[in-house]
């Protein structure tokens, strides 16, 4: 089974996207190779939904935080990679045979193909004895985990007696025409399969070195992951990861209060709240370490969120009509039995006062009885806060607070429990002088 996470939700929170500079893809993308930079864009298209295969690898990722270096340059990587991904000549006969020839054509001043493909033997063989260098040296700091095993079978390849005079290689100038045959039979044949396996570790480690350097770069920690039944969301001081100097807080969601209700005025930070509590729990998915000083989570089935739904003129739909799609297709899955984390932000924020209470209350008070599920769901219309606190004992309440300096508002970007009683709106029209705008306007217009 798939982690569930569909375009408007990866569009909402900034996660994917290998040329949009401000994603959570690009916060991690310090890799070195090409191959490095598709396997992450892989790893954020597909979470993981095991407990066990999240934790082993942040355990992996957790190791090569000290293992800050990565043994070739892209160049190499480019280089070796190119040279390996074509298999080599099934009978070694027709590989001495292509080679001779090759030398041939050179002697007679015919191509000079012989001379490049000795080149890129050379390159190939020298970032082969780095590769075989490091991993032995890796083997001897084991992880104890899979990726050991993994290791280890590279490891035995380039160990193996056929491929011994690996080592012994690295001036291949004054190696004969057959023998350099024999050494490109044996690394595209013979042990075709190993090199590429060895190039997909590669990619693996160039990933894992990365993601391990930013999390210690900006102090980032890794969840733990639990079971699906326990229906746990925890976190300590958690940030957004691309504001390096965020305000942390903490969060306790489970089954017994599986909805947080979140108030506060206008730019006090509860979209940036709930797009944090979301990215950490689809870092937390793919095994990556989130902004956070301690995460426990149990394992969701995917993640839905209702942040900026836009319009559809094609379809005809107003902003109204396509925020109610949008519940009705999370309800959906809901009702499927699907265990999710949800974010709604300000519901039903495109039609009237009284109808957007009316269907904030009923859908919010409809989906806190799904228990198996996890709800962050903010509002301005505070009066719904206020009589879900009468009917309804599962609901966690919370706001972030203004704090008024004179006439000016300031935040503290800090949860507090209970409903906000803040309405600032009109006093931020006023400080930016709006109204005054508008009738200077109109008085140079009449003048």
């Amino acid at each position: 089974m798939s982690f569930i996470a569909d375009q408007q939700t990866l569009t909402d929170l900034n996660l994917t996207g290998r040329y949009n500079t401000h994603s959570i893809y690009n916060l991690f993308n310090k890799t070195v190779t090409e191959g490095g930079a598709s396997l992450l864009d892989e790893m954020f298209q597909y979470p993981l939904v095991n407990a066990d295969e999240i934790n082993q690898r942040g355990r992996v990722i957790r190791f090569f935080q000290e293992e800050a270096r990565f043994p070739l340059s892209n160049n190499q990587v480019k280089a070796l990679e190119d040279y390996l991904s074509t298999k080599g000549e099934k009978l070694a006969l027709n590989s001495y045979i292509h080679s001779g020839r090759s030398w041939l054509w050179r002697t007679l001043g015919i191509d000079d193909t012989y001379d490049n493909h000795r080149m890129v033997l050379l390159s190939s063989i020298g970032a082969l004895n780095k590769l075989r260098v490091y991993f032995n040296n890796l083997l001897e700091k084991p992880t104890g985990e899979l990726f050991d095993q993994r290791i280890g079978e590279i490891c035995a390849a380039f160990n193996d007696q056929r491929l011994g005079w690996l080592k012994e290689a690295g001036d291949i100038q004054n190696h004969s025409v057959l023998k350099l045959a024999r050494f490109d039979h044996c690394l595209r044949h013979t042990f075709y399969q190993q090199m590429q396996k060895l190039m997909k570790l590669l990619f693996e480690l160039d990933v894992y070195i990365a993601v391990g350097k930013v999390a210690s770069e900006r102090g980032f920690q890794f969840a733990t992951a639990l079971h699906a039944d326990d229906n746990l969301l925890v976190f300590e001081d958690l940030k957004h990861p691309a504001l390096e100097n965020g305000k942390g807080n903490g969060l306790a969601l489970n089954s017994d209060r599986n909805v947080l209700f979140l108030t506060g005025a206008n730019m006090a930070g509860k979209s940036t709240f709930m797009k944090s509590v979301a990215i950490a729990v689809y870092l937390a998915h793919m095994g990556f370490p989130v902004a956070a000083r301690q995460m426990r989570l149990s394992v969701r089935d995917g993640i839905f969120s209702s942040i900026n739904v836009p319009d559809n003129l094609g379809q005809g739909y107003s902003h109204f009509y396509a925020e109610v799609l949008r519940v009705k297709q999370v309800a959906l899955e809901v009702r499927a039995g699907k265990k999710l984390l949800v974010i709604f932000d300000e519901l039903f924020k495109g039609t009237n006062v009284k109808d957007a209470f009316d269907a904030t209350f009923s859908v919010t008070e409809a989906f806190s009885e799904r228990r198996e599920c996890l709800f962050v769901i903010s509002t301005h219309i505070i009066e719904v806060g206020e009589v879900l606190q009468r009917q309804c004992n599962n609901i966690l309440f919370s706001y972030l607070p203004t704090v008024m300096k004179g006439m000016t508002p300031t935040y503290t970007y800090k949860l507090e429990e209970g409903i906000t009683a803040d309405r600032h709106g009109m006093m931020i029209l006023k400080n930016e002088r709006i109204i005054e705008s508008i009738e200077q306007d109109r008085e140079i217009s009449i003048a």
